[in-house]
């Protein structure tokens, strides 16, 4: 996967989102070797929790903010001219939630 993330780093991506592990979490941004970097690092989200079950954590990885395999739901991204928003929308019935703010390079 480094080569892509060097690729959208050198393309000058701020987020990169996916959802392939049945839980979510939320990475610091990073560099494509997965050093942190808040100037100019990629910030990810893992958002496989639309799926059938949930799949418990292993090790934290480096640069890990915000981790959950309790509840399903959705992302809701709002993209701004220069900043970006998220916030996870927690199925009814569930308590955990997250959201923030970043800025664009």
């Amino acid at each position: 996967m480094k080569p892509l993330w060097q690729a959208l780093s050198d393309a000058n991506a701020d987020v990169i989102v996916n959802g392939h592990d049945h839980d979510y979490e939320r990475f610091a941004p990073q560099t494509p070797d997965g050093a942190a970097d808040p100037r100019r690092g990629i910030r990810e989200f893992v958002v496989g929790t639309g799926g059938k079950s949930h799949r418990p954590f292993g090790e934290v990885k480096p640069n890990s903010e915000v981790r959950d395999a309790t509840a399903f739901g959705v992302l809701k991204l709002t993209l701004k001219a220069g900043a970006y928003e998220w916030q996870f929308i927690p199925e009814a019935g569930k308590n955990f939630t997250d959201s923030g703010s970043g800025i664009c390079h």
